[in-house]
């Protein structure tokens, strides 16, 4: 199982937001990408997704940016993973979401769905563990 870019650089960038030295300051898209070295375009498409879900706030104008919903603690990192890549199920025929799920002909029988259920279980349980604020602490 592989975890997207998309998904490495949210979570890279909404590190960034979430850094103390900020002391909740705007941060512009520009400063973000260039800093963070993510391509300026993928991060806007990223942030607008992040935006969407109530995780970021934007603020307009001049002196405008991005910067977060809630406090670091309260955002955790499975939060964001779901967001930006949907499923985070290692096969489809156990996905949550409806749209990513598939009918399997042999659900009934299947041997192996209780391994891909367990590493779904325990991924959700790890990613869930780990906010914001963890990543930050010095």
């Amino acid at each position: 199982m592989r975890v997207s870019k998309k998904s490495q650089y949210g979570l890279r960038a909404m590190v960034y937001l979430a850094d103390p030295r900020l002391k909740d300051e705007v941060c512009s898209l520009r400063k973000i990408s260039k800093e963070e070295e993510i391509p300026f375009d993928f991060l806007e498409k990223i942030f607008s997704k992040l935006e969407k879900a109530g995780l970021i706030k934007a603020k307009k104008g001049v002196q405008g940016g991005y910067f977060l919903a809630r406090k670091p603690k309260k955002i955790k990192v499975g939060e964001i993973i779901r967001i930006l890549e949907g499923t985070m199920a290692p096969v489809f025929c156990i996905a949550k979401e409806k749209e990513k799920r598939f009918f399997c002909p042999r659900r009934k029988i299947c041997l192996t769905k209780n391994v891909w259920q367990k590493i779904q279980d325990n991924l959700n349980l790890t990613l869930n563990s780990i906010t914001l604020a963890d990543l930050v602490k010095k």
